[in-house]
C-alpha cells in the first residue's frame, strides 16, 4: 500500500502543476484586468499599480516569479482587499468553508446513507417511490432556488415565532446562523448519497457471496451490515472524495447567498474582480483537497472490498 500511495503522490505533483499553469496563464489572458474597475487614473499612476504587482512584466516572467514565490508558500498580495495576502484571506476563510461543510458532510451521511438502504431494502414499494421522489427533488432543484426559498419560509414567514431563523451573515459561527447554510449545503449531497446507496445495495443484495450468507441461515440484518453494506458503500465513497473537497473549500453559491465569510465566497469576489491571486490560491487549495481526497478514497477501497489489489 505504502508503494501504491507513494506512486499516487507522485503523479500528483505534474497534475497539481499542470492546474496551476493552465489557471494562470487562463486568468491572464481574460479579457479584462484588476484595474479596469477602478476610477479613470491618469497612465502614470496605472502604469506604477502594474509596476507594484509585477504587471508589467512579460507574461512568461509573471509566471516563473509566481512559481518561485509559490514554491517558497508565498501565495502573494491580494490585488483587492488591500493590505492582506492570499494567505491571509484563506486562513480567515477555510475555517469558516470547513466548519459548515464538516457538518453538512455529517448531515448528508447520516441521513443520505440510511435512507438510500431504506429504499432499497423496500424497493419497487411506495416507501421506495417516496425516498427516490424526494432525492430526485433536491438534485433538480439547485442551490440558489432553495436557499432564498428556505430564507423566505424561516426568516420572514415565520418571523416571530420560536422558529424562526437568521437570513444569513456569520456572527461568530452562532449556531442558529449555521443552521440554513449547512442544509441548503446538505442537501443535494443527502439526495445523490440516498440515489447511490439505494443502487449500489440492490446489486450488491445480488451477489453470489451475499446469497450463500444467507442461505447459511445468517441473519438478515448481519448480511445487510457486515457483507453487502461494505461492498455497497464503495461508489459512495467515490462520490463523497471530491464532494467533501468541494464542501470544505465552501459552496460559492451558498456562502453569497448567505453572506459567509468562506473561501467559496472570496473565490466569486475574486473572478468578478479580477483579483488574479485570490483566484489561483482558492484554486489550489480546491485542486489539492480533491487529488487528496481522491488518493484517500483509491486507499479506502482495499480497506471496503478485498478483493481490490493495489499492485
Amino acid at each position: 500500500m505504502l508503494s501504491f500511495i507513494v506512486r499516487r503522490l507522485l503523479i500528483a505533483i505534474p497534475t497539481l502543476l499542470a492546474i496551476i499553469t493552465v489557471c494562470f496563464f487562463l486568468m491572464r489572458v481574460a479579457p479584462g484586468g484588476p484595474f479596469d474597475a477602478e476610477a479613470p487614473v491618469p497612465p502614470e499612476i496605472l502604469a506604477n499599480m502594474r509596476a507594484a504587482y509585477n504587471l508589467d512584466k512579460p507574461l512568461v516572467q509573471q509566471y516563473a516569479d509566481y512559481m518561485l514565490n509559490l514554491a517558497r508558500g508565498d501565495f502573494g498580495p491580494s490585488f483587492k482587499y488591500k493590505d492582506f495576502t492570499v494567505t491571509e484571506l484563506i486562513g480567515q476563510g477555510f475555517p469558516v468553508s470547513a466548519q459548515n461543510g464538516l457538518a453538512a458532510l455529517v448531515l448528508a451521511v447520516l441521513i443520505g446513507v440510511p435512507l438510500g438502504i431504506f429504499a432499497a431494502l423496500k424497493q419497487n414499494t411506495a416507501a421506495d417511490y417516496t425516498v427516490m421522489g424526494f432525492a430526485m427533488t433536491g438534485i433538480v432543484v439547485p442551490s440558489f432556488v432553495m436557499a432564498p426559498v428556505l430564507i423566505l419560509i424561516f426568516a420572514i414567514g415565520l418571523k416571530g415565532t420560536p422558529f424562526q431563523l437568521p437570513a444569513g451573515t456569520w456572527e461568530g459561527g452562532a449556531f442558529e446562523h449555521r443552521i440554513l447554510p449547512v442544509f441548503c449545503l446538505s442537501l443535494v449531497y443527502i439526495a445523490y448519497l440516498a440515489r447511490i446507496t439505494r443502487a449500489s445495495m440492490i446489486e450488491a443484495l445480488r451477489q453470489n457471496y451475499v446469497r450463500t450468507a444467507r442461505a447459511k441461515g445468517l441473519p438478515f440484518r448481519t448480511v445487510v451490515v457486515r457483507h453487502a453494506l461494505k461492498t455497497a458503500l464503495i461508489p459512495v465513497v467515490t462520490f463523497l472524495g471530491p464532494g467533501i473537497a468541494f464542501m470544505l473549500t465552501g459552496s460559492m453559491v451558498i456562502e453569497t447567498i448567505f453572506q459567509l465569510p468562506g473561501v467559496g465566497r472570496y473565490f466569486v469576489q475574486g473572478a468578478l474582480n479580477r483579483d488574479y491571486t485570490l483566484v489561483m490560491g482558492v484554486t489550489i487549495l480546491s485542486a489539492s483537497l480533491i487529488i487528496t481526497m481522491n488518493i484517500i478514497v483509491d486507499v479506502l477501497y482495499g480497506l471496503l472490498d478485498p478483493r481490490v489489489r493495489y499492485e
